[in-house]
């Protein structure tokens, strides 16, 4: 039975064996120090010439790295050593060599990386990224699971075009249209009218043309919606669910972090209360700082980056102009020209990872706004039925899992926050 790296500490002066992969060799003369990653973690084994077989000897001289093998030996701590721990070796075995590993220690450019992504999962820095999208995940399940929320899935394959054709992927049902889903939230709302708090996590995809290193063509979101949850509740709901997550991170991801060397100290101020800024205030300040933006206009990756860094924590900029948001963001009574949506712009150029809005529950004034979108009433008759026995007012927002981990990391592109990622003109592996 193999002991896990992560668990050897544990099992200090016993004798232990460790399958893995070889990260690192360095030998000279009658000893060899090897390097071992199973998954788990890393430890350093030391194999001498003098205390193993023959055989052992030869297969620990021949193993290249990324061969996959099997050490046993005595675990002994060492402060020196990754993980504070040491094996040193009385049997060493290779169980298959790797010949010619195509990536090695020298640089290799993005392309190359890319089309070897199902290699270059195993380098360290990947490593890293991925262990803290598991456990990002696993503090968005927590959170909402702790705050009686309940899970919903949300169906991938849709009916309808919500907004339109040009940013989604068309498939046949059957003789039928359908469409990989770009939200869960039509479904989660009538989910909320049964259930109270509920939320769905899942991919979702977006056929844009973009090349940016904030876009995907498949990613993946959380989104809650709650039954009777206004807009200020919406806005303290999405403050508590940032800060949770970040502290998470920051707890647990320490060493990761590390890895990727990754500048905490602007995650640790990530605290409450977050600046919260009206749309309108937004304008002002982009125009002070020389951009060329008018009242109406959508914010770009500059515009966000130039918000985020008036503020040191997240920023809620909110109440964006109807014409420009949603068919079915609720409207601000004060003005019903803007609708009471909001985005929340990270710090260090990190842009929008959360979008949310009180939803209309007035069933005339959503048909009215399915019409002016140019939308198919009949298609939308099951999300108006919601509306028409025993409406109620609701709000949820939705966060892209790979932005937030892209943060988190401080990762420059978001192909590395996903294990595949999918890009425009890029499906391999």
């Amino acid at each position: 039975m193999a002991t896990p790296v992560r668990h050897l500490l544990d099992h200090q002066d016993e004798t232990v064996t460790v399958r893995g992969w070889l990260a690192n060799k360095r030998s000279s003369g009658k000893i060899g120090f090897l390097q071992i990653r199973d998954g788990s973690g890393v430890v350093q084994c030391v194999v001498s010439r003098s205390e193993v077989s023959e055989e052992a000897w030869d297969d620990m001289k021949r193993a290249t790295n990324e061969s996959a093998v099997r050490v046993t030996g005595v675990a002994r701590a060492d402060e020196r050593a990754p993980g504070g721990v040491e094996i040193h070796a009385t049997d060493f075995k290779v169980r298959d060599l790797a010949v010619d590993y195509p990536i090695t220690n020298k640089e290799h450019g993005t392309a190359f990386l890319m089309e070897n992504r199902h290699l270059w999962l195993r380098s360290s820095r990947q490593r890293a990224a991925l262990r803290v999208r598991s456990e990002v995940c696993q503090a968005i399940r927590d959170f909402f699971y702790e705050n009686e929320f309940t899970l919903i899935d949300s169906p991938i394959l849709t009916p309808t075009a919500c907004e339109g054709t040009s940013t989604l992927f068309q498939t046949d049902y059957f003789g039928d249209p359908a469409f990989l889903s770009q939200s869960g939230q039509l479904y989660l709302e009538p989910a909320a009218a049964a259930l109270g708090k509920v939320y769905c996590m899942g991919p979702t995809f977006r056929a844009e043309k973009s090349k940016t290193r904030r876009h995907l063509m498949e990613f993946w979101m959380v989104e809650p919606e709650v039954a009777f949850l206004e807009f200020d509740g919406l806005v303290r709901l999405t403050e508590q669910f940032i800060v949770s997550l970040v502290g998470r991170v920051l707890d647990r991801c320490r060493g990761d972090l590390e890895v990727l060397e990754r500048d905490t100290a602007p995650l640790e101020r990530v605290e409450s209360k977050f600046p919260h800024i009206s749309y309108r205030e937004a304008i002002e300040i982009l125009q002070r700082e020389g951009q060329e933006i008018t009242f109406g206009d959508d914010f770009g990756a500059e515009h966000e980056t130039i918000l985020a860094d008036q503020f040191d924590r997240p920023v809620f900029v909110s109440r964006f102009p109807t014409a420009m948001k949603a068919f079915y963001m609720e409207p601000d009574p004060e003005d019903p020209d803007l609708a009471l949506g909001l985005d929340l712009l990270a710090p260090e150029g990190y842009g929008e990872i959360v979008g949310g809005s009180q939803r209309i529950h007035d069933h005339d004034l959503l048909a009215a706004r399915i019409d002016e979108h140019g939308l198919p009433r009949e298609a939308f008759q099951w999300y108006l039925d919601i509306r028409k026995y025993g409406t109620f007012p609701h709000s949820g927002f939705g966060m892209g899992i790979e932005r937030f981990v892209a943060w988190m990391c401080g990762l420059s592109h978001l192909r590395e926050a996903i294990p595949y990622p999918r890009m425009l003109y890029k499906i391999y592996p």
